[in-house]
C-alpha cells in the first residue's frame, strides 16, 4: 500500500465527514457560532439518544481536528522528532480500536479490514528522545481507503449503539465487568487522541495546517499585560485519598482505580502555572546553555536536540535576539507571555534548579506531586479552560482562582509532577486494555495531571492521571514547589528505573533460548567436546510436568510470570484453557506472536558482537487457541482471576515487591487456586532489595507455609537450571520447587 494522491476531492468538502458533519442542530456539541465544544462526559446510566450523542461529538470533533491539516502531504510527513507515527496513522488508529475492542467484547462478530485492523492497532512508545522510528512511509494506505473505513466504521458503531439489546434501559447502567464498557473505552481512547494528535499538528510545519473556523478560537491578549506576582502559598501537613470509586457513573481508566490514603508532608506551591514571560527569564539567563541546571538524561536530550527554548516558541530573528513569536495549533500569534509555557519533564526540572540558584534558596524549587496536586484542589467545578472551551492556551490568571488560592488547577496546560506513573493500591488492569497502564509503571514515565485545554472527557475530570517520557511533548506546563526540609518530597517514585531488566532485548533473547532453545543451541559444540556442561532439565518444562503429575483436573490452568510462554504452551496439551501473565511488556509481546504465528525469531549472543539469528517453534500439535497472554502485575490482578486448577509461579517471587501479596492472593474468596487444585511455585529465594524491601523478604518454606493457610505441602524437590548470557558464560541456580496443594 502507498499512498496515492487521489484524496483532494475528499480534503476540505462535505464529504470529508464521515459521521455527523459539524453544523449547528446536526451534531452535538456545534455552538450557534458554528465553533465545535465537547461535550460532558457521558454517564454511565445514559439513554441511547445520550450515547449516540456523546459519540457523535467524540468522532466528529476528531474530523474537525484532521481538517486542519492543509494537504494531503501533511498526513504522511514524519514528525520532526521522529518519535511518532505520521498523522495518517491517527486518522485511523481510533476508528479501528473501536471495532477491536468491541469485536474482544464480543458486542461486534466481525471487523472490517483485518489488515488495517492491524495495521492501526498499536502505536509508537519511543523509548528514548533518540530511539528514532525509522518507519517506511510507503507502509501506509491513502485517504481515500481509510476515509472509507471510518465511513464504515462509524456506521456499523452507531447502529450498535442503536439496536443492541445491551444498550436497553433494563441493562443499564454500564459497569466496568460488562461488555458495554468496551464502548465507552472507545469513547476516551479517541478523546485521548483528539489531544495527542493535535501536539502533533501543533508540531508541524506552519504551511501544512490552516486555520478553522469551526475549531474553537483562541482567547488573546492583544497587547502585552502586566503580570500578576506568582507567590507561593503555604500548606500545611495533611492527608489526601486518592483512587476514583467503582461505582462513580463515568468511564475510567484502570490506574484512576483504587484506594488509597497519603499524609501529605507541609509544603508550597506556586499559585499561577509558569508563565512564558517567567520561563523567558531562564532562556535568556543561559538556562540552556549550563550543564548544571539539567540532569543527565535531560542535558543529554538537550544536546543531542540543540534546544535553545521551548518547542512552541517560534524564534523571529537571530537566537541571540531572543524575540519570539508563539506557535498554536494552527496559526503563529504574537507571544502571550501571560500564559503558560509549555514545556517537557527535563525543561521544568532545569528551570526549577535555576530558580533555586537564582533565589539562593535554601530549600530546591522542585515540581508538584500527585499527592500535593490534590491537595491544591477545593473540591469544587470552576470554569476551567478545558473541554475545548478555548482553542489554545490562555493567561494563567484567567480562570478563577480557587478556595486555597491556586489559579488553572485544572485545565490550561497538564502539570508535570515528580512521580513517576504508578499504580494506585487495589488497582487492576481492564482484561479489554490489559496494556494500557501497566507497560508504564516502569520508572521511565512521569505523571501530568489536571488535563489541558483540549482535555475532553475523562481527560478533563478530576480522577485523570496521565503519563509521558520525560523527553515528550505535549500540552504540558508546571508550576514550582518547595518543601518545608530539603528531605521530604512527597512523590512517589519506581526503584531502579534506570534499568527495566526485563524489558531490555538483551533479556528478550537470554529467555526465548532459556524456554525454546535446543540443548545443541544453548552448548557450544566446541566448548562440549573439551568439558562436560552440567546436566540440567528445562525448568520451563519441569513446570509444566509437575502440573501434570500432581494435578487431579485439568480444565484451567494460570502461569503467573509466564516470561515468553513456553510453560504456558506445554500446559495447553493438557488443560482446556491456559492463561499466561507477565509484567514484561516485551516478555507477553514474544508469547502472543508464538501463539499467533507458531514461531519466533531471535538472537543468541555468542562472543563480543557475534551472534547467531535462532527460530523458536512451538509444537504444531498444541492447540494455540487454548491459550491466552496478558500483561499483569502478580501483586494486583484483576478480581476475575479465580478457581484455576493449577497454579504455576516460577521464579516469580523474589523479584516481587510484595511477595506475600501475591501468595495470600492463591487462597480466600476469589482465590487463585481453586480448593482441590494445585500451586507449583519455584524461587532461589534471590532477594533483591531493588526488587523487594528487605522487610518483605520470605525465607524458605516454612515462612511460606505460614502465609498459605489453606494449603498442605506435597512435594519438595531441588532443581539446578542455566541461563546462557553467552558461549562461555552461563548463570548457574538451584531452585526450590514445591507443589502445594489446596484443602476441600
Amino acid at each position: 500500500m502507498s499512498a496515492v494522491a487521489s484524496s483532494n476531492f475528499i480534503l476540505h468538502s462535505p464529504s470529508f465527514w464521515t459521521g455527523k458533519s459539524p453544523v449547528y442542530g446536526i451534531c452535538p456539541g456545534v455552538e450557534p457560532d458554528g465553533t465545535i465544544k465537547s461535550l460532558p462526559q457521558v454517564k454511565t446510566n445514559a439513554t441511547r439518544r445520550e450515547l449516540l450523542d456523546y459519540f457523535d461529538n467524540t468522532w466528529t470533533l476528531t474530523e474537525v481536528l484532521f481538517d486542519g491539516l492543509a494537504n494531503e502531504e501533511a498526513y504522511y510527513r514524519r514528525p520532526y522528532h521522529k518519535l511518532r507515527h505520521p498523522m495518517i496513522f491517527y486518522y485511523g488508529h481510533p476508528a479501528v480500536l473501536y471495532m477491536n475492542k468491541l469485536r474482544v467484547a464480543g458486542l461486534l462478530v466481525n471487523g472490517i479490514s483485518s489488515e488495517f485492523e492491524r495495521l492501526f492497532e498499536t502505536g509508537v512508545d519511543e523509548m528514548r528522545w533518540d530511539d528514532l522510528y525509522e518507519g517506511h512511509d510507503d507502509v501506509w494506505p491513502s485517504i481515500d481507503e481509510i476515509h472509507q473505513y471510518r465511513r464504515e466504521a462509524y456506521q456499523i458503531i452507531r447502529k450498535l449503539i442503536e439496536t443492541h439489546p445491551s444498550f436497553d434501559e433494563q441493562h443499564m447502567p454500564i459497569t466496568i465487568d460488562k461488555p458495554t464498557w468496551a464502548l465507552l473505552m472507545g469513547f476516551e481512547h479517541e478523546r485521548i487522541h483528539l489531544e495527542t494528535s493535535s501536539v502533533l499538528i501543533r508540531e508541524l510545519p506552519i504551511e501544512f495546517v490552516r486555520a478553522s473556523k469551526i475549531w474553537p478560537s483562541l482567547l488573546l491578549e492583544t497587547k502585552d499585560q502586566p503580570s500578576k506576582k506568582n507567590l507561593m502559598i503555604n500548606l500545611n501537613k495533611s492527608e489526601v485519598k486518592l483512587g476514583k470509586p467503582i461505582a462513580w457513573p463515568t468511564f475510567g481508566w484502570d490506574n484512576e482505580y483504587g484506594d488509597e490514603k497519603r499524609v501529605v508532608q507541609s509544603f508550597s506551591a506556586s499559585s499561577m502555572l509558569i508563565s512564558n514571560r517567567e520561563f523567558y527569564l531562564f532562556v535568556t539567563g543561559g538556562g540552556y546553555i549550563q550543564e548544571r541546571y539539567w540532569s543527565t538524561d535531560g542535558w543529554t536530550w538537550r544536546s543531542f536536540r540543540n534546544v535553545k527554548a521551548p518547542s512552541f516558541w517560534v524564534p523571529i530573528g537571530p537566537s541571540g535576539l531572543h524575540q519570539y513569536k508563539l506557535r498554536t495549533l494552527f496559526e503563529i500569534v504574537e507571544m502571550q507571555w501571560n500564559a503558560p509555557v509549555c514545556v517537557n519533564f527535563h525543561e521544568a526540572k532545569a528551570y526549577c534548579a535555576w530558580r533555586t540558584e537564582q533565589e539562593k534558596s535554601v530549600m530546591p524549587y522542585r515540581l508538584l506531586t500527585e499527592s500535593e496536586h490534590n491537595l491544591i484542589r477545593d473540591g469544587k467545578d470552576y470554569q476551567w479552560n478545558n473541554n475545548l472551551r478555548h482553542g489554545g492556551e490562555v493567561a494563567v490568571t484567567a480562570s478563577q482562582v480557587n478556595d486555597n488560592g491556586f489559579y488553572d488547577v485544572f485545565g490550561n496546560v497538564w502539570q508535570w509532577c515528580e512521580d513517576h506513573f504508578h499504580p494506585l493500591d487495589g488497582s487492576q488492569p481492564h482484561p479489554y486494555y490489559d496494556d494500557f497502564s501497566v507497560p508504564c509503571y516502569d520508572g521511565e514515565h512521569h505523571m501530568i495531571l489536571g488535563g489541558s485545554f483540549v482535555s475532553t472527557g475523562d481527560e478533563a475530570s478530576v480522577w485523570a492521571r496521565f503519563h509521558f517520557r520525560p523527553h515528550f511533548m505535549q500540552h504540558a506546563g508546571f508550576r514550582i514547589a518547595r518543601s518545608d526540609d530539603i528531605y521530604t518530597c512527597n512523590a512517589r517514585f519506581i526503584k531502579n528505573s534506570t534499568t527495566n531488566t526485563y524489558e531490555t532485548q538483551q533479556m528478550v533473547d537470554m529467555y526465548v533460548l532459556m524456554h525454546w532453545g535446543e540443548k545443541q543451541q544453548r552448548f557450544d559444540p566446541l566448548i562440549s567436546a573439551k568439558i562436560i556442561f552440567p546436566k540440567v532439565p528445562d525448568l520451563p518444562i519441569a513446570c509444566a510436568e509437575f502440573v501434570n503429575r500432581f494435578a487431579t483436573h485439568t480444565d484451567r490452568a494460570l502461569d503467573l510470570g509466564c516470561a515468553v510462554g513456553r510453560t504456558t504452551f506445554e500446559l495447553a496439551i493438557t488443560f482446556n484453557e491456559v492463561i499466561g501473565i507477565d509484567y514484561s511488556q516485551n516478555f507477553i509481546s514474544v508469547a502472543r506472536h508464538l501463539q499467533q504465528y507458531g514461531k519466533f525469531e531471535y538472537n543468541r549472543k555468542d562472543q563480543g558482537m557475534q551472534q547467531t539469528t535462532l527460530t523458536a517453534v512451538v509444537n504444531p500439535s498444541i492447540d494455540r487457541d487454548r491459550i491466552q497472554f496478558e500483561v499483569g502485575d502478580a501483586c494486583s490482578l484483576r478480581s476475575d482471576l479465580k478457581d484455576f486448577d493449577a497454579v504455576v509461579l516460577a521464579n516469580v517471587l523474589c523479584r516481587l515487591p510484595k511477595p506475600s501479596t501475591c501468595l495470600k492472593r492463591m487462597q480466600g474468596n476469589g482465590g487463585l487456586v481453586k480448593k482441590g487444585g494445585i500451586l507449583v511455585m519455584t524461587t532461589p529465594f534471590s532477594w533483591l532489595p531493588q526488587y523487594t524491601p528487605q522487610s518483605e523478604w520470605i525465607n524458605g518454606v516454612k515462612e511460606i507455609q505460614n502465609i498459605l493457610t489453606e494449603f498442605d505441602l506435597i512435594h519438595e524437590e531441588e532443581i539446578p537450571f542455566m541461563i546462557r548470557e553467552h558461549r562461555r558464560k552461563f548463570e548457574y541456580i538451584i531452585t526450590l520447587g514445591t507443589v502445594w496443594k489446596r484443602r476441600l
